[in-house]
Order: C-alpha cells, then sequence, then structure tokens
C-alpha cells in the first residue's frame, strides 16, 4: 500500500508540476468563466468551481507533503552520509533533528558564533579570502564517547 501511494504521489507530482498542467487549470477556469453569464452566475455555477478546487486543494495536500517528506527524509540521509564521512565531523549531528528545542538553539547559537568568528578573520583579510587551517583555528569540545545528544 506505501509503495503504491509513493509511486501515485511521485507520478501526480510529476504531472501536476508540469507546464502543460497549468495550462490545462488555466483553460478550465476561463470555460467556467465563460459559461458564467450563460448560467447566469447560478449557484450550481459557483457550486462546480468551489467544489472542484476544494476537492483538488485537499488530495493535493496529502500528496504535496508526502513529496516534502520523502524528499526531506533523502537529504537527511545524504547529509548523515557527509558526517561520517569527513574526518573530524561531529557525528553527534548526524540526529539533529531529534534534539529538544534548547539543545537545537545552542547548536544554532554555536555555529552563529562560528560565522561571526570567520567573518570577522575574513574582513581583517580584506578581499582576500584564502582560508588556511591556522587561521581558523576552532575550539571544539571534546567529543562525548555517544554519537547524538540522544545517546545514539
Amino acid at each position: 500500500m506505501n509503495d503504491l501511494f509513493s509511486r501515485l504521489a511521485r507520478t501526480s507530482a510529476a504531472v501536476v508540476a508540469h507546464p502543460i498542467s497549468f495550462i490545462l487549470a488555466v483553460i478550465t477556469i476561463i470555460v467556467w468563466a465563460a459559461f458564467g453569464p450563460i448560467l447566469h452566475y447560478s449557484e450550481n455555477w459557483q457550486l462546480i468551481i468551489n467544489t472542484s478546487t476544494t476537492i483538488l486543494t485537499f488530495l493535493m495536500i496529502f500528496l504535496l507533503q508526502n513529496m516534502q517528506n520523502r524528499d526531506s527524509r533523502a537529504m537527511q540521509v545524504k547529509l548523515d552520509e557527509l558526517l561520517r564521512a569527513v574526518k573530524g565531523a561531529r557525528t553527534e549531528m548526524v540526529n539533529l533533528e531529534n534534539v529538544t528545542e534548547a539543545e537545537l538553539s545552542r547548536y544554532c547559537e554555536e555555529f552563529k558564533n562560528l560565522h561571526l568568528k570567520y567573518a570577522e578573520v575574513l574582513s581583517k583579510r580584506g578581499s582576500k579570502i584564502e582560508i588556511s587551517a591556522e587561521s581558523m583555528e576552532i575550539e571544539m569540545p571534546a567529543k562525548s564517547p555517544r554519537t547524538s545528544p540522544k545517546g545514539r
């Protein structure tokens, strides 16, 4: 069932994202609007477009959320692999999406401070943007025996 839904979501996303789908949607609106005067802008005429767009929007939310979740998970796995492959990288970052809000804020603040430090070093050099290991020395906290904040 999950594979069927995933295939349906991928196919639907590809079809809906195509320019022809947009053109068909515009044509549908033009045809609907053209029938307005003929049908004297009746409640049924309005109900057709309201119901159609509501149903399509409702269904698209599920398909788009599925695709977004899938893309996010794939990106997370790729980033995790990069963290594991880089010598000296802090592997506790692998499970960052599962830490508490306070822990995440602490990491954000740490990286903000690192960014400011590097920006200061670069501004002292003027337009020269060569970075050497000596000039960009980072004081990293000692690695703990666990690989993630959750003890993974």
